[in-house]
């Protein structure tokens, strides 16, 4: 019989630094896409609250709460709860979905992160614009990606675990442009 054993989505290809800039994979965590019912949008949030100390975000903001817990706006009427395990009373008002193992997870930090993201995706990331909290669902090169900036000068970055080897490769590039340009 095969002994198979679970590997994380950029196994053997993170951490990576280039220039001023890391590229490392975020530590396993749950990931649960919460989807409110109709009119249950209010009730969710207040759950959420009392129990995560997270409200449901609003579009393209994200949330930080004790303990790690992140709540990040994944789309029209969704989020995800990132590190807790959802509490069950959160199901009365939405749609709870464990996709924890569908996703690759990084973070991309560093004096020139957002010169690096320049070159992949179609949004101005510019402090004044794009601050700490701030998530997007937007292209990434050629992928579909969720960005959300969690510093200063630190992104969090997710795909579909399918395209971890893809991101990865594609961010590189982009540090190895941006370092070779001084």
């Amino acid at each position: 019989m095969v002994d198979l054993s679970a590997k994380s989505p950029c196994d053997g290809m993170l951490p990576v630094s280039v220039g001023s800039c890391s590229l490392s994979e975020e530590p396993p965590m749950r990931l649960t896409l919460i989807a409110p019912y109709a009119g249950q949008e209010g009730a969710v949030s207040a759950a959420m609250e009392a129990a995560h100390g997270l409200a449901f975000p609003a579009p393209n903001r994200s949330s930080f709460g004790p303990e790690g817990a992140r709540a990040v706006w994944f789309g029209r009427g969704q989020a995800l709860l990132m590190g807790p395990e959802a509490s069950p009373g959160l199901a009365e008002h939405a749609a709870l979905t464990d996709i924890s193992d569908g996703w690759a997870v990084v973070r991309l930090e560093g004096e020139r992160a957002e010169d690096v993201l320049a070159r992949l995706v179609p949004l101005d990331l510019r402090p004044q614009v794009f601050e700490p909290g701030h998530t997007a669902r937007t292209e990434l090169r050629h992928m579909m990606a969720s960005l959300t900036r969690v510093s200063a000068k630190s992104f969090q970055i997710m795909v579909f675990r399918s395209f971890a080897q893809t991101l990865v490769h594609d961010v590189k590039t982009a540090m190895e442009a941006v370092a070779a340009r001084g």
